[in-house]
């Protein structure tokens, strides 16, 4: 076990935790955010997408000790109203239908969109590409990335 001082969603976190602990199983299981979904353990679905550094990372294949002083933001640290763009543009779309790869979707295209803020479809198809959903509302989690693009 070893300590780790880290800083999720702007606010400074410490957990005492194995190094080698999956960032996944810190936020869920020891700082009880649980928009960040378990879904196949091996970084291949999507559903535990968070930003490091701004950046879209599977957190079910990054350690905590792997973090260091980087910023994390999980689901519940993209906006504190749910207003963000593509929250807003997945309720106007009706996105979710089980919901469970949705809080991976929306992160992973907040990423896209904080690099990209127009992008084609094309770009975001292959942007969103391993991002996972079984209920497969693909074409509309493409039109609210579109829609979300048009609210900046």
């Amino acid at each position: 076990m070893a300590i780790f001082n880290l800083k999720i969603n702007g606010r400074q976190q410490q957990v005492d935790v194995d190094p080698k602990t999956p960032l996944l199983w810190v936020l869920r299981d020891h700082l009880n955010l649980t928009g960040t979904k378990y879904g196949c353990g091996i970084a291949m679905c999507g559903a535990c997408t968070i930003h490091l550094e701004g950046i879209a990372m599977r957190s079910c294949q990054l350690s905590v000790s792997q973090i260091g002083n980087q910023a994390v933001t999980t689901i519940e640290g993209l906006s504190e109203n749910c207003d963000h763009p593509l929250q807003k543009a997945w309720l106007q779309h009706d996105v979710p239908q089980c919901g469970y790869c949705q809080s991976g979707q929306i992160m992973n295209a907040a990423a896209l969109l904080k690099a990209n803020p127009n992008p084609s479809d094309e770009q975001i198809e292959a942007a969103m590409d391993g991002n996972i959903c079984r209920c497969g509302t693909y074409t509309r989690i493409k039109k609210a990335i579109k829609t979300a693009s048009t609210y900046r």
